[in-house]
């Protein structure tokens, strides 16, 4: 089974904590919205270390160096199977002018023969953490408890 890490932006805005998600690029992603969200993340490759795997999808994603002290966040198992590692770590990117990673090759429509590409990551946000409990993939947001307990602590 495929493992994946990623970085967990956040910042302290006025309206409190708020984190940095993506939202996956092509056809099937492109009306959902809710529950659709993601920490930046990719795979691990073979014989690399979570946190430096999950600085360069952090930086391939966003366009921005994830630089400074992570915070491990632990794992979770994605309802695919696939298991996530997270890191928090406090900063400021700019959501707006993200790279997009690389591009995902999909069969569109299903069936049709048709391979197309699409950008892996279509647009970045910054939001609160009642928004992101809404639009993070379900199986994602034990990562929001987990870096809300580590700030209150």
């Amino acid at each position: 089974m495929s493992a994946s890490a990623g970085v967990l932006m956040y910042r302290r805005g006025e309206e409190g904590i708020e984190v940095l998600l993506v939202h996956p690029g092509g056809p099937f992603w492109r009306r959902k919205d809710d529950g659709a969200w993601s920490v930046p993340k990719g795979l691990i490759e073979p014989g690399e270390d979570p946190d430096v795997a999950a600085r360069r999808e952090f930086e391939e994603e966003i366009g921005t160096p994830a630089a400074g002290d992570l915070l491990r966040l632990g794992t979770v198992r994605q309802s695919g199977g696939k298991v996530v590692e997270a890191f928090a770590l406090e900063g400021d990117a700019d959501a707006i002018g993200i790279s997009g990673g690389g591009t995902v090759e999909v069969e569109w429509p299903r069936g049709s023969g048709r391979i197309l590409s699409f950008p892996e990551v279509d647009r970045a946000a910054w939001l609160t953490l009642p928004q992101a409990r809404v639009k993070m993939l379900a199986s994602q947001r034990p990562f929001l408890d987990r870096l809300e307990a580590h700030l209150r602590a």
